[in-house]
């Protein structure tokens, strides 16, 4: 007991100091945890020895690691998920195993006869990482974007993906419909049980404790680790079983409540898990290097023909067809635990289980900066693209829209970006003065927006304000009035100021109005040719003033009948 307090300590301290220094170079933190666990196991210094150790850390991290991977998987959403996320994640999945058995059949590995290499492979290589692709996107604030929405919804449907192989993996090694039956009929049950618990018992345990912290957190850990037993008695795993706990409470009504009690927790068992598994990973021989490189090589190849492919073929554009490909080419911590899996239940070696763990660390430094320069890689692979005879939704949605897209002509406003604001302003118009619709002309590369604007008579065209043609196809020369709608936070190549210079350049005499993020930046868009400088902050700030003082006299249900009356007129884009 005591060998593995010490154990313990020495993880979570070379886990901190390594993490520090990933975060100070800009590094993943989980392959700060995986050289942590590297350094200080059997094939590093050598100071944690003990395989018992190294075992219970890393059971006790990968059960926490899926009982928040379960509590993330919304069920709701999946059932409301759109057709071209349904689409997009089926055609990667099914793609990706599809090329990755042929694949790695064909370069020698094992696929049967109690070995399942390329089936592992093809499985890890098909699942992409939560924990690098949300962190990134987060702080590049593109969790909200049409590319980062299909990006989220793929990857919850590859969750779901991994817990179907899960409950068939213990039965590989006799793949008999009878089997594999009994296996999935097991999960059935275990579902089932979970899924009526958290229906009719919780609820009322949980409404009990509401107001007690500590019993939130104890019930939800305890919660865990029953479902977790009654998984292993039915001959499955603790760590399906904390998956599938996980899942059954995403939609309760206290699931918020209980991800925020048991964060801190699973942070601390996920580093873990991360450096425990590092432990394992011995000094790689060249035939292991080798292989990592194919794999990742692989899983970079097959995930952009197999997340592209779909979305073009859905009419996305290229852009919103190659961002949630370069987002998604990197190989899941998940897959990491189907590897781990497999390697216990002895159905793949050791070594490609190590090759898969160095091909995860190369993808996940070369994924982060490839996400954090997405942009500029898009607008690269857009140019070669076109070169090659590729065409975007500029060509080929003239005739299907119904409009004049693809003329240029010139319209007596211009709206450069189309987001939240500009939904909320063509909604305005169009319930104050209709006739001015007419006048307008909307400019923007997402393919919903493209098509809904389109499919409602709107003069609409496809392109990136960034980039001067797209400004000069779209008649700035020849407008009245060019509003620039998107805030700095959410511009892709560009800023309100650099855009206000290029478009002032391009029309002395037109009217710009610009949008500011910060005080600071009014006087900037002033000097760079903005006439007006919107700062949505301050009519933000009237706004909740006037709710206070509805509030103060009593008023504040008439103020919401009046913002429900609104809200019921209106009919925008972006809801």
């Amino acid at each position: 007991m005591h060998e593995l307090i010490g154990d313990i300590t020495l993880c979570i301290l070379f886990a901190w100091v390594l993490g520090l220094l990933a975060h100070f170079f800009r590094q993943p933190l989980i392959l700060a945890y995986l050289i942590a666990g590297f350094f200080i196991g059997p094939f590093g210094v050598g100071w944690v020895k003990s395989q018992e150790s190294i075992s219970v850390i890393s059971e006790l991290g990968l059960i926490f690691m899926l009982f928040m991977i379960g509590l993330e998987i919304d069920l709701k959403k999946i059932v409301r998920a759109g057709r071209v996320i349904l689409f997009a994640a089926g055609g990667q999945l099914a793609g990706g195993c599809v090329l990755g058995i042929l694949f790695f059949v064909a370069i020698g590995l094992s696929m049967g006869g109690g070995g399942f290499d390329a089936l592992y492979l093809c499985i890890a290589c098909a699942l992409s990482s939560t924990v690098i692709i949300v962190k990134v996107l987060y702080e590049k604030r593109e969790l909200d974007t049409l590319p980062g929405r299909i990006t989220l919804g793929v990857l919850v449907l590859q969750d779901i993906f991994a817990i179907l192989f899960l409950a068939v993996q213990p039965s590989l090694a006799n793949l008999q419909i009878g089997v594999i039956l009994l296996s999935i009929g097991r999960v059935g049950v275990l579902v089932a049980t979970a899924l009526v618990l958290s229906r009719y018992v919780l609820p009322r345990l949980f409404h009990q404790i509401a107001r007690r912290p500590e019993l939130i957190l104890l019930g939800a850990l305890a919660w865990c680790f029953l479902i977790g037993e009654i998984a292993e008695r039915l001959h499955l795993s603790r760590e399906m079983g904390s998956l599938v706990a996980g899942v059954s409470l995403s939609t309760f009504p206290y699931a918020l409540d209980v991800t925020a009690k048991v964060t801190t927790l699973r942070d601390f068992f996920i580093t873990l898990f991360f450096v425990a598994l590092g432990m394992t990973i011995p000094i790689p021989n060249l035939s292991v290097i080798g292989l990592a490189l194919i794999i990742a090589a692989f899983t970079v190849i097959s995930r952009v023909a197999t997340t592209f492919a779909p979305l073009y073929l859905m009419k996305q554009g290229l852009r919103a067809s190659l961002l949630p490909a370069i987002n998604l080419a990197q190989i899941s911590e998940f897959s990491l635990v189907v590897i781990q899996t497999g390697v216990v239940a002895g159905h793949i070696q050791t070594q490609t289980a190590n090759a898969v763990s160095f091909a995860f660390v190369i993808l996940a430094v070369l994924s982060t900066f490839a996400i954090m320069r997405s942009d500029q890689i898009t607008r690269l692979a857009i140019g070669a693209l076109k070169r090659i005879g590729v065409r975007d939704l500029d060509h080929v949605h003239a005739a299907d829209a119904g409009h004049e897209a693809g003329h240029g002509e010139a319209r007596r406003i211009v709206i450069l970006g189309f987001f939240r604001a500009a939904s909320a302003l063509l909604s305005e118009i169009e319930r104050q003065n209709q006739s001015l619709l007419d006048q307008i002309t909307v400019v923007d590369f997402n393919p919903n927006v493209f098509k809904t604007l389109a499919n409602r008579g709107l003069h609409v065209i496809y392109g990136d304000i960034s980039n001067v043609d797209t400004l000069l196809h779209a008649g700035i020369g020849k407008a009245e009035i060019i509003i620039l709608s998107v805030p700095d936070s959410l511009l892709k190549g560009a800023n309100n100021e650099k855009l206000a210079r290029h478009v002032r350049s391009l029309n002395p005499k037109a009217k710009i109005v610009a949008t500011a993020d910060l005080l600071s930046d009014v006087n900037d868009l002033y000097a760079a040719g903005a006439d007006y400088v919107t700062v949505t902050r301050l009519s933000d700030a009237h706004e909740l003033f006037t709710v206070i003082e509805a509030a103060d006299a009593g008023l504040l249900e008439d103020k919401r009948a009046e913002m429900d009356a609104q809200l019921s007129e209106r009919r925008e884009v972006l809801p």
